[in-house]
């Protein structure tokens, strides 16, 4: 398996997992201690897979697709981190104390961290579509959805949670993308070389 269909597995993942969390959030699933270990892992597929994304979209993206993806992926990485000290260090934490933390210096790294996910999300969202290697509507999906979905203190949780899921949908239709690409490279190659690529 390549790197586009790697990274395309994860943006599969990335998918499931944002409406996991959202069914989750929203009742429609039990708050166990499954579906908390693995809610951080949304934002870490969805890094491998953006990755995968830009991999496609270099050579016509530019100078802006690059910028677009090193903000998306540093938001990413961020909301990863965000995740994992919520899931696994407030809940240890008295309300007094994470009180505390929201009020100062890591409430506004939160912030921070919200506002370079949703610039990057914008940028590369802006290059994937003037790429022309991606979906238009896929990319419009993953981009609208990510708008609420990076501002998860400042909307009303119902709009969060039915950004990821939009985002969901937007994330599933560029890896399906991701993984034709990879048929498409195979079969360049087996006409330049004359080898039949394996089945």
């Amino acid at each position: 398996m390549g790197v586009h269909r790697v990274t395309a597995a994860a943006g599969f993942v990335c998918a499931v997992l944002l409406v996991v969390n959202s069914a989750r959030r929203a009742g429609l699933l039990p708050e166990t201690a499954f579906t908390h270990a693995i809610a951080p892992f949304g934002a870490l597929a969805g890094l491998l897979a953006i990755t995968g994304i830009y991999l496609v979209i270099r050579g016509t993206a530019g100078s802006l697709g690059l910028i677009g993806y090193v903000l998306n992926s540093a938001g990413l990485a961020g909301a990863f981190a965000v995740e994992y000290i919520l899931h696994f260090v407030f809940p240890y934490l008295g309300g007094g104390t994470v009180s505390g933390l929201l009020a100062g210096d890591t409430g506004r790294a939160f912030l921070v961290t919200s506002a370079v996910l949703l610039a990057g999300v914008l940028t590369f969202s802006v290059a994937a579509i003037r790429s022309g290697a991606m979906p238009v509507v896929g990319v419009v999906l993953y981009a609208v959805g990510m708008v609420p979905g990076s501002l998860r203190s400042v909307v009303p949780v119902p709009v969060y949670l039915a950004g990821l899921v939009v985002a969901a949908i937007g994330v599933a239709w560029m890896a399906a993308r991701l993984w034709r690409v990879e048929e498409e490279f195979v079969g360049r190659g087996s006409r330049t070389t004359g080898v039949r690529p394996a089945a």
